[in-house]
Parts: structure tokens; sequence; C-alpha cells
């Protein structure tokens, strides 16, 4: 999460000089040609096995590389990060909706009250512990474009919970950028030929250079790894740390100061994520306890 926080950090801060979809071909491109070094070996031993779950890789890799990463750029044309992390906290909440759609995955008590303390620590940051600012908040076609990408991720975090028995994360990994790569070329190239060109300058590079490495490489091999050992509801709700990192993050590199608000919120966020993530393992002790006396 602090890795794709630093993304839509990125991603507002650049936009003005590298349009949506040239950032999102370059991110992968480079992306691509990070991972590959790292994933040949696996790659080239399974590639029989990604071939035969087509139908599962590609849409995958469609929904992270292509369509949700560039929903979010556009949106970061002319929303706000205020709004966009407003927006980005009903994740959790979309996840546990079609997670019991599709998986048949329910949470008890404990989880949804996890979940909706997170959610109002998430609030908290964003309206800064203060309710009026939910009043002056104005939407714009950004927002429209972040609140659609919100179920396409939603969905991707519940369909890895199908991966395919014996994939490699790095295979999938190398196989996702390459898929991404070859989507977004038609997009980069009309917006090349409408004369929306991305400005080289340092400040350019190293954007690229950010999403590259920690927003596609680094941030996916974290997520898809996290995905084996809990469930879509716990991944999902992870998304709320997005604001407070965000917040650290403008501390870090905008001079911003740490208030209340932010402490508030954090607590909140963390003692949700705690419930939420030790519902399961005290679950299952308890089931562990009742069949040693069974």
């Amino acid at each position: 999460m602090l890795c794709w926080a630093g993304n839509w950090v990125v991603g507002r801060a650049i936009h003005e000089q590298i349009p949506p979809f040239t950032l999102n071909f370059w991110r992968w491109t480079v992306s691509l040609l990070l991972i590959l070094p790292v994933s040949w070996i696996s790659l080239r031993e399974q590639w029989p096995l990604l071939v035969r779950h087509w139908k599962w890789v590609l849409p995958m890799a469609a929904i992270a590389a292509t369509i949700f990463q560039s929903m979010v750029y556009i949106g970061l044309q002319s929303t706000t990060a205020l709004n966009g992390a407003l927006i980005v906290a009903l994740v959790p909440v979309v996840v546990v909706m079609i997670a019991a759609a599709i998986l048949g995955d329910r949470i008890g008590s404990r989880q949804g009250l996890g979940i909706l303390l997170s959610l109002a620590g998430a609030v908290v940051v964003i309206v800064r512990g203060e309710l009026s600012v939910l009043r002056t908040l104005s939407f714009n076609p950004g927002d429209l474009w972040i609140l659609a990408a919100v179920p396409v991720w939603s969905l991707y975090t519940v369909l890895l919970k199908r991966w395919p028995a014996g994939l490699h994360r790095m295979s999938f990994l190398a196989a996702m950028a390459l898929i991404g790569v070859v989507l977004q070329f038609p997009f980069y190239a009309w917006e090349w030929a409408s004369g929306r060109h991305m400005l080289v300058t340092p400040e350019s590079i190293a954007a690229i250079a950010y999403t590259a490495l920690f927003a596609s490489f680094l941030a996916f091999v974290f997520y898809n790894k996290a995905m084996e050992r809990t469930t879509p509801a716990v991944a999902g709700l992870f998304h709320h740390l997005h604001p407070a990192f965000t917040a650290l993050l403008g501390m870090a590199f905008l001079g911003e100061r740490m208030g209340w608000h932010h402490a508030l919120g954090i607590a909140f966020i963390v003692l949700g994520l705690y419930l939420t993530t030790t519902a399961r393992r005290a679950g299952a002790a308890a089931l562990a306890g009742d069949n040693r006396t069974k």
C-alpha cells in the first residue's frame, strides 16, 4: 500500500508532463525490463502453464496492468488527492460484496467491526478531523473514473484466490507486464498521434522509474504473494492504509505537518486491521480446540 500511495502522489504530481496512457505504457515497459531477468527461468519453464490457463491470465493481466491503472491515471488528471483517497476507501466494502457473490465468502461480526473501524479511520484522515469537509467536496469526471476503477480492482483482488495451481508468482508478473505493454500500446499510440506527448524532464523520468520499480514490480510481488495467506476481504481492508500513507508521504516530501486527526485516523485503521486479521486466527484456534475435545 505504501508503494501504491506513492504511485498516486506521483501520478497526480506529474499529470501535466505525462499523459495518462503514456505514463502507463512506459511504466509497464520499464517494469517488464526489470522483471524479465528475475523471472526468465521460471517463465521459460512455465510458459505452457500460462498458455493453458490463458482464460484466467489474460483477463487478470488486462485488469491490473491496463484497465485499472489507466482509469486511475485518467482520474488523476482532474481530481484531487482528497477525493481520490475518499473513493479508494470504498475498495474493502466492494471486495466483500464481490467475494460473497463469486467465492461465497462471508465475514463475521468481528471482521465487520474491523472494516467499519478502519473505514472510519480512513475518513478521519481524509477530512482532517472535520466532517464539514465532506459538505464542501465537489466531484468531477476524474472522480467518476476512479469510482469506476474501484470494482475493477476489487474484482482482481477476489479472482487472485483462483490462482492456477503450480503457477509461479514471478511467471505471472512477467506475463502481466508483457500483456500490459501490448494492450496499452494502441492507447499510447493514439495519445501520441493526437499530439499529447510526454515532456522529457528529470521529473518525468523519475516518475516512470518510481512507478515501474515500486508501483509495478515490488507492489505486485507483495500483493500477489500476500493473497496466498489471506482472504480477499482482509487484503481489501489494507487499502484503508492508502490515505494514511498518503498523509505520511505528504509530510515527508511536501512539508506537511502531522495533526491529531492523522494519529486518530491511523489508530482506527490499525485497530480495524488488527480485529480483521486476527478474526480468522481466533476462529481457527477455537475450531481446533473443539476438534481436540471431540
